[in-house]
């Protein structure tokens, strides 16, 4: 089988990953004996572009013309069974998919945020969840709150583009949901059910799990919707000490507020960013992985290193957590319902939980609010062990890499032999 794997690059700067896991979708599709035909364009192209190719760039997210000529060639010299799309912005442009199909070529692409309808991508505007645009023939809003990149004019293009492409998205063969969520969302935005297949990213096995460590690990992008301060709220309603180690991993906008909580507390301790050695062993010395999002993170990957290395998460349930730690069922919020919920996990007796918190296979959901997170902190410091063999297990049925690569050659062999002859 012949695939083209049709990715823009995010900035090297900004560490992607996105760009990670079609690095290692790609080495895990070559291993299995796909010939992968990498069309793959970079934004850090763009500072040393010429200027007549910078002056095409306002227009490239709807129509990028030299993509669509080299495309075009690729896949006329090589002939291609599928093209696999990723991200398109800016360089590629969503126009691929039409020139795929126009040399009869099906298209599969995999949904890594909530572009097709959303500016930014996130559904979260100005520190709170925001769907605004959902519904709507042009994203006014996104004009208005200037989403796309802090810029009145690139939210305004963004949003045209989202329009213009509207049914260039409804002619994609087949979406990847990474999970139950995403699947939603596509649904919602007119996909029909059966385009969709939902498969989650895998990452390779680092093998047997070490004894768990002590505590608790939050290692994401120091960025407000990853949550960092609903779990320092929720960390300062226990005295100091009391839960054990938590460490905070990462960098951005708000490593001044952990470095703040690394000085006031001595039970918390700032890691920094951390390389592929340093995150190993991080979680190595954690018993408990935090996920705190408080927007609709759509599959985030330090969930399945946490479940590869034998490690329980407390997580929010919003976005793809919930499916990520198998609690992908109705929740209700925190406040409503009793006073405690009762859960059982496998081959156990039921055990109650406080309000708003809610056992998965593998972890435990809450709802996105301090007094949630305080209430689950404890609960999955006692419960860590239990569930530690479950988290590895489930990596394995999974997220493995193994798993993940046979269900994508599935997907592509699906849509080839459906695809009209060329």
């Amino acid at each position: 089988m012949r695939v083209v794997v049709a990715h823009n690059r995010y900035r090297e700067a900004q560490p992607s990953g996105e760009n990670t896991i079609v690095d290692a979708e790609i080495a895990q599709l070559t291993a299995a004996g796909v010939e992968v035909l990498p069309f793959l364009r970079s934004s850090d192209e763009i500072p040393s572009m010429p200027k007549s190719a910078k002056a095409l760039l306002p227009v490239s997210p709807i129509y990028a013309p030299r993509a669509q000529q080299e495309l075009s060639r690729l896949i006329t010299e090589h002939r291609p069974d599928v093209l696999h799309l990723h991200n398109p912005y800016p360089l590629l442009s969503p126009w691929v998919v039409r020139t795929a199909h126009k040399h009869g070529v099906p298209v599969v692409q995999t949904v890594h945020n909530y572009r097709q309808v959303c500016s930014s991508g996130l559904y979260f505007r100005d520190g709170m969840i925001c769907q605004d645009c959902r519904g709507r023939t042009l994203g006014v809003p996104a004009i208005v709150h200037r989403c796309y990149r802090g810029s009145r004019a690139q939210s305004a293009l963004m949003a045209t583009t989202l329009a213009v492409h509207r049914p260039t998205w409804k002619s994609v063969d087949r979406f990847i949901a990474l999970t139950s969520a995403v699947a939603d969302h596509l649904r919602d935005y007119g996909v029909p059910a059966d385009r969709i297949v939902v498969k989650p990213n895998g990452i390779p096995d680092p093998g047997a799990p070490a004894p768990l460590g002590d505590g608790f690990l939050y290692m994401a992008r120091l960025s407000p919707e990853k949550g960092l301060g609903l779990l320092l709220d929720a960390w300062r309603r226990h005295p100091d000490g009391s839960l054990g180690p938590l460490r905070i991993a990462g960098d951005g906008e708000l490593r001044p507020l952990a470095e703040a909580a690394a000085a006031e507390r001595a039970d918390v301790t700032y890691l920094g960013p951390l390389d592929r050695a340093g995150v190993r062993a991080a979680i190595e010395a954690s018993a408990v992985i935090i996920a705190a999002s408080t927007w609709h993170d759509v599959l985030p990957t330090v969930i399945i290193e946490a479940l590869a290395s034998g490690r329980p998460v407390l997580g929010t349930a919003l976005g793809g957590i919930p499916y990520l730690l198998g609690a992908d069922g109705p929740r209700e919020p925190a406040g409503t319902g009793p006073a405690a919920v009762a859960t059982a996990a496998p081959g156990e007796g039921r055990v109650a939980l406080p309000v708003g918190v809610q056992a998965g296979e593998v972890g435990w959901v809450v709802a996105p609010e301090p007094a949630a997170m305080a209430a689950a902190l404890p609960v999955a410091r006692a419960g860590a062990a239990r569930l530690a063999p479950a988290a590895r297990a489930r990596y394995e049925r999974t997220f493995h890499p193994d798993v993940v690569t046979k269900r994508l050659i599935d997907v592509y062999a699906g849509v080839s032999a459906t695809a009209p002859p060329r």
